[in-house]
């Protein structure tokens, strides 16, 4: 006889293992490095070891909260992240599908248009007004609404609105309401090896052409921005959420992570595989490490030269 405290994982290790029926897509869309050694490889970071599709799936739908980290511009790495959807409630979860793609101002046009037609995937970019927003077009992230309205889960706009990044990037957090400041705890100053990890990240992902005096202000956007998914997570109820999110915001270190509940988030980064890399990392700040080929081999630092150098020089 089955013990009444085991009896919801073993549901959940049954529903899981009948996912195998239903393999996650595996007609690459990324055109580059598909027989890469990696592609495909789902990587334990702390245990070392490759999982299966449905042990990964055991494992997150243990979870409160499940945060898929993509590449933006990777339809790969949205097609996996409506199939861990699809998977989650297939192991009897109804968590909320939180977007950092979708900001707080958009709420209420997200809303009116899921009331008006609550199935309507391929029509929600038009209603929050997708096209001017400079994320990937919207029919690479469909699959992941369609996944979410498919089972009725609520979906939910998690980013800062526009309204409040502007006022930060102007005027600090003394330009917000003080009920904000306190809601995202702008009001302490970052530990040390965030606030230096962030401006690392931020450094970087500007090649090197941001000023320095510019820091500070980038890396308090960054911590409103996680803070304010954080909060939205939390705020989701019900059974949890799923966090849609570039990688950067989905770090243990440095993240989203760092702000909810310690032990209850699962944080899966879907990595593009390189040339010289045929094994797995020793180390990286996600719980899981998810490979697929890639879209294109260009440098981001030389795609974006021409804007980057429009830039001040760093002093």
């Amino acid at each position: 006889m089955v013990d009444a405290m085991a009896r919801p994982r073993l549901l959940i290790v049954v529903a899981a293992l009948a996912l195998l029926a239903a393999a996650p897509p595996s007609d690459w869309q990324s055109p580059l490095r598909r027989e890469h050694p990696l592609v495909g490889t789902i990587w334990d970071v702390a245990g070392a070891r490759a999982l299966t599709p449905a042990a990964l799936v055991t494992q997150l739908a243990a979870r409160r909260y499940v945060l898929l980290g993509e590449k933006h511009d990777n339809a790969d790495h949205h097609r996996l992240q409506a199939w861990v959807i699809d998977a989650l409630v297939a192991a009897g979860r109804r968590p909320a599908v939180a977007f950092e793609m979708l900001r707080a101002d958009q709420a209420d046009a997200l809303a009116r248009h899921l009331a008006a037609a609550p199935t309507d995937a391929a029509g929600l970019g038009d209603a929050v007004d997708w096209k001017r927003s400079g994320w990937p077009p919207w029919p690479t992230y469909a699959p992941i609404a369609e996944a979410a309205l498919r089972a009725r889960l609520p979906i939910v706009a998690a980013n800062l609105s526009q309204a409040a990044t502007t006022s930060l990037r102007q005027g600090g957090a003394a330009a917000l309401d003080p009920a904000l400041v306190s809601r995202l705890g702008l009001e302490r100053p970052a530990p040390e090896d965030v606030w230096q990890g962030l401006a690392r990240e931020i450094r970087d992902g500007h090649c090197g052409h941001l000023p320095e005096r510019a820091i500070d202000g980038f890396v308090l956007v960054q911590r409103a921005r996680d803070a304010h998914m954080a909060a939205a997570l939390r705020d989701a109820g019900g059974d949890g959420a799923v966090l849609i999110a570039g990688a950067g915001h989905v770090r243990r270190d440095l993240g989203v992570p760092r702000l909810l509940p310690a032990g209850e988030t699962a944080a899966v980064a879907f990595v593009e595989v390189t040339a010289g890399t045929l094994a797995p990392p020793a180390s990286a700040p996600f719980d899981y490490l998810w490979f697929t080929p890639r879209v294109d081999e260009r440098d981001p630092c030389e795609r974006f030269r021409p804007s980057l150098e429009r830039l001040p020089r760093p002093r």
